[in-house]
């Protein structure tokens, strides 16, 4: 008796301090929760709303327009829009050439700041990851000046070789823009891979070392497979970026009629939103690339799971 009039009181105090520490929990939750159903979730679904309507006119197009539900006509008429169409295309070809060079430059330099005959590691880390503390815009007008004709260094330094090449041009825009972007992102992501190679224990490393391995070998054997996951994240959120891609072409194209405005998806969205003034048919581009976007999500991380499963 004794024993249990003890440890009842027990009981209910460790059951009282639980309901108090929920109660905690989600008092600081609530905060969160409400700015993320205001800043992220409310416009998704105002954007997926939205996509669904159409002002029409009535009469010869003379009269007051209205909201019509249009169910999926904004989509129709924007997968059948030939220059959205291109500008995927467009941007399916930046993320081929854009991808492996950022991510492969990427490795390569996290690997050679990892190697044991590397040194002044920190100088080489802060130089490398440099570019990638200048903002987007600030590095996009840094290129256009490099790139235009009359003004650029770059161009009159390569002139003076006998290389006559036109960064602007509609042959080469394009890896134009990818260089801008490789700039900008592969001394982030570098840091990411250096991280996790310091993760890797030295045991396996020293005893590679006196199996008679060289820093070629160790590197492609056994740091490589071991930084397999951080490189998935890697390729996971370069993917998404790569779709979101819109501030370095919008700066170029004040440089170069090359690039129009409708040169990428997000591009299109936006002169369909605030050139053409069709917010809805700009909300059905929107949804359409962030569709994409979640597919090629979900196939990248099957991938890194069966990779870093295997």
């Amino acid at each position: 008796m004794a024993a249990q009039a003890f440890t009842t009181p027990k009981v209910r105090k460790g059951s009282a301090a639980s309901g108090t520490g929920g109660k905690t929990a989600a008092l600081f939750l609530v905060p969160f929760f409400a700015v993320f159903a205001i800043a992220m979730v409310a416009p998704v679904v105002y954007s997926i709303v939205l996509s669904f309507y159409a002002q029409q006119k009535s009469g010869l197009g003379f009269g007051e327009a209205r909201t019509s539900f249009v169910g999926l006509e904004n989509y129709l008429q924007v997968l059948q829009s030939e220059s959205f169409v291109s500008g995927l295309a467009r941007l399916g070809l930046y993320c081929l050439i854009y991808i492996p060079s950022m991510v492969g430059g990427a490795v390569v330099f996290a690997l050679l700041l990892d190697a044991t005959v590397a040194r002044a590691r920190k100088m080489f880390q802060l130089l490398v990851f440099l570019p990638h503390a200048v903002p987007g815009v600030i590095a996009a007008l840094i290129w256009a000046y490099l790139y235009t004709p009359g003004i650029s260094p770059l161009v009159q330094a390569l002139q003076g070789g006998g290389i006559q090449i036109n960064f602007l041009d509609a042959h080469m825009v394009l890896p134009a823009i990818v260089n801008i972007g490789v700039w900008e992102w592969t001394g982030y992501n570098v840091i990411i891979l250096f991280t996790a190679l310091q993760a890797v224990p030295r045991e396996i490393l020293e005893a590679a070392r006196v199996d008679g391995a060289g820093e070629v070998r160790t590197a492609l054997s056994i740091k490589f497979p071991l930084i397999l996951p951080a490189l998935s994240v890697i390729m996971l959120f370069t993917i998404i970026g790569t779709l979101q891609l819109f501030t370095e072409p919008s700066i170029i194209a004040k440089a170069t009629p090359s690039i129009t405005s409708t040169w990428v998806p997000n591009l299109w969205a936006y002169d369909a939103a605030f050139i053409r003034h069709n917010l809805n048919q700009a909300a059905a581009a929107s949804i359409i690339i962030a569709g994409l976007a979640a597919i090629l999500s979900l196939v990248v991380t099957r991938l890194s799971s069966r990779i870093n499963n295997s």
